[in-house]
């Protein structure tokens, strides 16, 4: 965690935050190893008395989460994962846990998004990988974004797009996503400039790549843990906001698009992009925008429905600019190509 960052985003605390209050500000209340600018590990405190949770900072990454017990129990392997093993050893306790086993949902993620994200700067590239950024200036030239001051990348993943856009618009950036095993690899990546991960090749087969990146304005880049639903950010006090393929992994996507309306400054401006695909094991058929209740008007349709969603009265946001069959591709594994159609809208506030 950069204290640049910490101090220019000012984080309230999401645990003891009222609907539409200030929020009490966080403070840092332990530094246990700052290296190079970044705090690697220490605790953050609510100053609320009647709260004062405590927030863990591990290796670079600062974890604001309200469910906080919750969601460390549930990714306790991918937060304290090794990645000082030989590749040996890490095949061996791979086949030992086998698939659908954590460790192999862990390293297939990580594989999945570090494979779109930095795989076109390995030696040994895949076709189609760096699609996450040709999506996010494609979504960015249909309105120009905001230039300078705070931005916010929801949904980050490994955090390319995070660095793409501290580069486009000059701006502090902090890249946000739930997924603490990712998180982790994108700090390494801020730190050191490599990224580390293992590549599915097929099954429970992992190849370790271990390659150099080009990391843009890095050092306006940070790296959080935060809920799209519950952000730790004080009301208007965010320029830029985007939202790549995050809308149909949660579990209410309205409250994420009014949380949008919440935290843009009036005039800021939000990308938000989807291929709805929806999952119910992401978000019960209810919270789906479209995808359901085809007798309706808009015949079940996501477009129209979000078009009609994303009013001012519903979430302080007026569209400003669409468009749609923007291609972004996954690798599932060597062998295995998965391409989606997204559709994005840009919304201002």
């Amino acid at each position: 965690m950069r204290r640049t960052h910490f101090n220019a985003f000012a984080p309230v605390c999401p645990a003891c935050r009222e609907p539409d209050a200030a929020g009490h500000p966080i403070v840092i209340g332990a530094v246990l190893h700052e290296a190079d600018g970044h705090i690697l590990q220490g605790v953050l405190h609510c100053s609320n008395v009647a709260c004062q949770r405590e927030f863990p900072i591990l290796d670079g990454v600062p974890i604001l989460l309200a469910r906080i017990q919750e969601q460390l129990s549930a990714q306790a392997l991918g937060l304290l994962l090794r990645d000082d093993l030989h590749p040996m050893l890490e095949s061996l306790i791979g086949d030992c846990c086998g698939p659908g086993s954590e460790l192999d949902n862990v390293r297939r993620h990580l594989s999945h998004y570090a494979v779109d994200h930095w795989g076109e700067f390995d030696p040994d590239p895949w076709p189609g990988a760096g699609s996450v950024v040709r999506l996010l200036h494609e979504v960015l030239s249909l309105t120009p974004p905001v230039q300078g001051g705070r931005v916010v990348d929801l949904g980050c993943s490994i955090g390319r797009s995070s660095f793409e856009l501290a580069a486009r618009t000059g701006g502090l950036v902090v890249g946000v996503d739930l997924n603490l095993s990712m998180l982790r690899l994108a700090a390494r990546v801020l730190r050191t400039g490599r990224v580390v991960y293992p590549r599915r090749r097929v099954g429970i087969v992992y190849d370790r790549r271990d390659h150099a990146v080009p990391t843009p304005a890095a050092e306006q880049v940070d790296f959080w843990a935060c809920d799209a639903a519950a952000l730790p950010f004080r009301r208007d006090s965010i320029d830029t906001a985007v939202s790549l393929n995050v809308l149909d992994c949660l579990a209410d996507p309205f409250r994420h698009l009014q949380s949008l309306g919440a935290l843009l400054r009036p005039g800021g401006l939000g990308y938000v992009a989807s291929p709805y695909d929806w999952s119910p094991q992401a978000t019960q058929a209810g919270g789906w925008i479209g995808g359901h209740s085809q007798r309706g008007d808009d015949g079940g349709d996501p477009v129209r429905r979000l078009r009609a969603t994303l009013t001012r009265e519903n979430t302080g946001l007026d569209v400003v600019a669409e468009g749609d069959e923007l291609p972004w591709e996954v690798r599932p594994n060597r062998r295995s190509r998965t391409l989606y159609s997204c559709h994005a809208l840009v919304v201002r506030a």
